[in-house]
């Protein structure tokens, strides 16, 4: 099994002023708390570091697809809205699927991901992806158990084809502690800027903690090889988990600064002059309540 942990960016924490007599202090082992300035310094640099390999994607034609999992509430939709909030749509596009139709259900199991890929110069994003099947399918039983092993069995080979391909495959876990994740799912049950998150689904996979555990650990384990290993960012500290998750997508894919002419805009034309204020007659003006 070959999962790997990013590099961190974690930050030792300052030694206590005396020692404890009773044991070893607990928040000695935890980083101390990143700054919203600090974290904004740092996302500003990697968010121009995305836009150079965005130009190094489009110039090259390479493919990427960047695989995001975990566990409800390790912050994938916060890490992903991060990758994507300062590039292009048209070469940054996220593909969050929601349930299978019939006629999906008659399908490939694959054959639904598979239309989403890349073309040349582009990034895909999966916010959830073909390891449904190893994880919520398997553990809530929208699975048999054959289902499943053929799975595991299958897609470290299909993985491989797809690197053979040229793709460049990014699978990344997010993985958030129990007393984290109950704070956060807390905070979605009461405040109404959270709410859309908490899904029917996450509410009926809350009580199988160790069945997901059990899950992650085999598909861990049947498809964490050499051509495409699992990379586990810890995400109890969402800040700390964003940047560390940019960092090694950036370290992954080898682009090169892309040389560009600076750009000059052209001279404006006055031919065909004219007053061209909006006549407010014609339309309705939005009111100006700020």
């Amino acid at each position: 099994m070959n999962v790997q942990k990013p590099g961190s960016f974690s930050r030792a924490a300052p030694a206590p002023a005396k020692a404890k007599k009773h044991g070893k202090d607990k928040k000695a082992d935890k980083p101390e708390k990143m700054s919203r300035k600090d974290y904004e310094k740092e996302m500003q640099k990697l968010q121009v570091e995305l836009c150079y390999m965005q130009d190094w994607v489009r110039e090259t034609g390479a493919r990427i697809i960047i695989v995001c999992e975990g566990r409800d509430t390790a912050g994938k939709g916060g890490l992903i809205k991060r990758l994507t909030e300062r590039v292009s749509p048209r070469t940054f596009r996220v593909v969050a699927l929601s349930a299978p139709t019939e006629r999906e259900r008659s399908m490939l199991y694959l054959q639904r991901y598979l239309q989403h890929f890349p073309a040349g110069g582009e990034i895909v994003i999966f916010d959830r992806s073909w390891y449904n099947r190893a994880g919520v399918e398997r553990v809530l039983g929208y699975a048999n158990k054959e289902e499943v092993e053929t799975f595991l069995h299958n897609v470290p080979r299909f993985e491989e084809w797809l690197v053979e391909q040229g793709i460049i495959l990014i699978k990344l876990w997010l993985e958030v502690g129990k007393k984290e994740q109950d704070r956060r799912f807390a905070q979605r049950i009461e405040d109404p800027l959270r709410q859309w998150k908490l899904s029917p689904m996450d509410l009926k996979s809350y009580s199988h903690w160790y069945d997901y555990s059990r899950a992650r650990d085999a598909m861990f384990e049947a498809t964490s090889t050499k051509a495409a290993p699992w990379y586990v960012i810890r995400s109890d500290d969402k800040k700390r988990a964003r940047l560390n998750g940019i960092k090694h997508i950036l370290s992954i894919v080898p682009d090169k600064r892309v040389k560009k002419d600076k750009v000059k805009l052209p001279k404006r034309s006055d031919k065909g002059r004219y007053k061209d204020d909006i006549d407010l007659k014609q339309v309705k003006l939005v009111k100006e309540v700020y």
